[in-house]
């Protein structure tokens, strides 16, 4: 699996890809990143990447010319037909199922936009996916990309240390797409709140049932949206 990322600021993701859990991901191989700088695509002594909107308006739009040569760069170092998507307010909202659709694939090209936009001529000619985070925007695309190969990565076998372990995520097919239920450490009683007897008592029956409950009622609580789409 491969992911080519066309971002102005690769050196973001240095950081990501040798700390935490998925950094195993990295390092076997397993998931591989690679930056591509639309600037080093751009003409001229300052190698601009952005202009000012037609039409008047704040802010500035990276220019489709440099992205277009970013984008057939990244092509020519795969051997696969992978798809160009593009980080957007438009696009549909990062699910674990769309998670689980891309931890199966062979990866894509991801565009990082920058300033107020990209340019739509980009977009229509080369963007063949959009995918949002949330109802929100960010000065880049950068941490879109990096929360989606994230998500990929920990997915793929051997990186998390018990591979059962995902299966009881937030969400995960297994638990019905609800919510996990609360977890709990030592010591036992912590500032005079102690640990729920049933997960001390040994009952693994009650210890699931217990957990099922709470999952229950924490979807309930606070994303009942999620028990509607499980019928």
């Amino acid at each position: 699996m491969r992911f080519d990322v066309v971002t102005l600021f690769p050196e973001l993701f240095a950081p990501f890809l040798r700390l935490g859990v998925t950094r195993r991901a990295f390092a076997s191989g397993q998931v591989a990143v690679q930056c591509t700088n639309p600037r080093d695509f751009a003409e001229g002594n300052y190698r601009r990447v952005d202009d000012r909107p037609f039409g008047g308006g704040p802010g500035m739009v990276m220019m489709a010319e440099p992205l277009r040569k970013a984008v057939a760069h990244a092509k020519l170092q795969r051997n696969d037909a992978a798809p160009v998507v593009l980080f957007s307010p438009i696009g549909q909202h990062l699910n674990h199922a769309m998670v689980q659709r891309w931890s199966a694939s062979t990866g894509a090209i991801l565009i990082c936009g920058r300033y107020e936009g990209i340019d739509q001529r980009f977009i229509d000619t080369l963007v063949d996916e959009q995918i949002s985070l949330g109802d929100f925007v960010l000065s880049g695309g950068e941490i879109a990309a990096i929360a989606l190969i994230d998500a990929v990565a920990r997915l793929q076998p051997g990186v998390l240390s018990d591979a059962a372990s995902h299966q009881q995520d937030s969400f995960n097919p297994s638990l019905n797409g609800m919510l996990d239920c609360p977890h709990y450490t030592r010591p036992e009683n912590w500032n005079g709140n102690p640990v729920p007897d049933v997960l001390r008592s040994g009952n693994h029956a009650q210890i699931e049932r217990w957990r099922n409950n709470q999952r229950q009622q924490l979807t309930v609580l606070h994303r009942p949206n999620l028990l509607k789409q499980s019928v």
